[in-house]
């Protein structure tokens, strides 16, 4: 009897994760630089998304801190950061990454994502995570990819559930926030071989969108 692709991938990926630019659906996914400290400035102050407890955007003047750290994820292996890019006019207009990145179970995380406010509850949070999700499946062989979030982003919460991923439980006093308080985490999670299912269903949402 076939092994699932979740079995397949129980010892490791295909091929490991490695920077590489990722496109379509109207945005572009680059390996982050530090270089790139100004126009994620610029794109946090598009709401001040540093003031928000529940997001990891960089306060001004930290960026390049900011890019410095997720960098030093990337060399120690458990980390692959992006900036995101509106094709159109190739405006720099948030983050996202890969982090949390277990090459033995084949298994990595998505997160640390934010966009500048005139680009929330658009088409772009769809088109990230689908090409995030086409290469973890398609090219790394993930078995597994994971989300967490702040038990109080309930917007983060929805987003991630309307991607079709499911609910693995609540981790309770888990995390630090910005002000000091410690937060619960809640962990979703998406298999392999329920990813074809959800590929077609963030494919309609795009088409539908346009």
């Amino acid at each position: 009897m076939p092994a699932s692709a979740t079995e397949r991938n129980a010892t490791g990926f295909q091929q490991p994760p490695a920077p590489i630019t990722l496109e379509g659906y109207g945005v572009r996914l680059t390996p982050m630089q530090p270089e790139h400290a100004e126009a994620l400035e610029s794109a946090a102050t598009d709401g001040e998304l540093w003031k928000l407890n529940v997001t990891s955007a960089p306060a001004p003047g930290q960026a390049a801190q900011y890019i410095a750290l997720a960098l030093e994820g990337l060399k120690a292996g458990h980390m692959l950061p992006f900036v995101v890019e509106e094709t159109d006019s190739g405006d720099i207009i948030g983050t996202t990454r890969y982090h949390d990145i277990i090459p033995s179970v084949a298994r990595l995380e998505i997160g640390y994502t934010w966009y500048a406010r005139r680009w929330q509850r658009t088409h772009v949070n769809t088109a990230c995570k689908l090409l995030l999700l086409q290469h973890a499946f398609q090219t790394l062989g993930a078995g597994v990819v994971g989300w967490r979030t702040d038990i109080l982003n309930l917007a983060s919460q929805n987003a991630i559930e309307r991607l079709g991923a499911r609910k693995d439980g609540v981790i309770r006093h888990h995390a630090l926030r910005r002000d000091g308080t410690v937060r619960d985490t809640v962990m979703y999670s998406l298999l392999a071989d329920e990813w074809p299912g959800v590929q077609k269903h963030l494919q309609q949402r795009l088409a539908a969108d346009n």
